[in-house]
């Protein structure tokens, strides 16, 4: 059974700065959805908001999960993650000092994804030929595109049924992140998962996104219910297309 995710009415910041200002969005069961802004307006605040990282002041952030509604609000990221929420930090955020295959038998710390650590683990070596190349080096001295595709594997080690991507372009050359971005498609398909994407990306955001929302200054300016509407919207011209 799919999985969804609804976020209603959050407002969020760090200590006196507020950052999100009644934000709510939804991400359907299966669905791919593009959280799409440039930097500084919130994306990563709502992501890490939604992992319980940054605690909102106001607002519910509720994943429905094999039927059950979870309000993820108050509850640690341990938590969380133990629900079946993963999340791909934006950095990538590995522990660089760690082989490709301990950085990954990490991913699969949650209870529920222990069982199946040989599967996963060989799924992912699979779906990334790189890493089973690179099983014993240490992840500092990988590449930037090698460090994401560890990345996307360590949070699908976990055995996730909603995946949370923060800015998954940064730093990488563009053919990099042609290829990352439908390596997610990918992964998405074959783990059967829903995905919020936050990314600045536009152009290639919209390649896999069933849809999405614009966030400005820390408000949702615009949702567009098909990568089509998201194409033909004046404020996505004005700031991402240059026209």
């Amino acid at each position: 059974m799919a999985s969804s995710l609804s976020v209603t009415g959050i407002h969020a910041g760090y200590g006196a700065v507020s950052v999100l200002h009644d934000v709510s969005l939804s991400v359907g069961a299966g669905e791919t959805v593009a959280l799409l802004g440039t930097n500084g307006n919130g994306k990563s605040t709502l992501i890490k908001s939604i992992m319980g990282i940054v605690r909102p002041s106001a607002g519910s952030i509720v994943a429905t999960i094999d039927g059950a509604a979870h309000e993820l609000v108050g509850r640690s990221t341990e938590e969380i993650v133990d629900l079946g929420i993963a999340c791909v930090p934006e950095g990538r955020r590995l522990f660089p000092k760690l082989t490709v295959t301990e950085n990954l038998l990490l991913g699969a710390f949650r209870p529920a994804a222990r069982s199946a650590i040989r599967r996963n683990l060989d799924f992912c070596l699979e779906t990334f030929p790189r890493l089973k190349e690179r099983e014993g080096q240490l992840a500092g001295s990988m590449s930037g595109g090698e460090q994401q595709m560890l990345a996307l594997a360590r949070a699908l080690m976990s055995a996730p049924r909603i995946l949370l991507i923060d800015e998954p372009s940064v730093g990488l050359a563009p053919l990099l992140v042609s290829r990352t971005i439908d390596k997610i498609k990918e992964l998405k398909e074959g783990f059967d998962l829903t995905v919020l994407m936050a990314e600045q990306n536009f152009t290639q955001a919209i390649r896999i996104a069933d849809r999405g929302y614009v966030i400005v200054h820390g408000r949702i300016a615009f949702a567009g219910e098909s990568a089509e509407a998201l194409n033909n919207n004046e404020l996505i011209r004005e700031f991402y297309l240059g026209t």
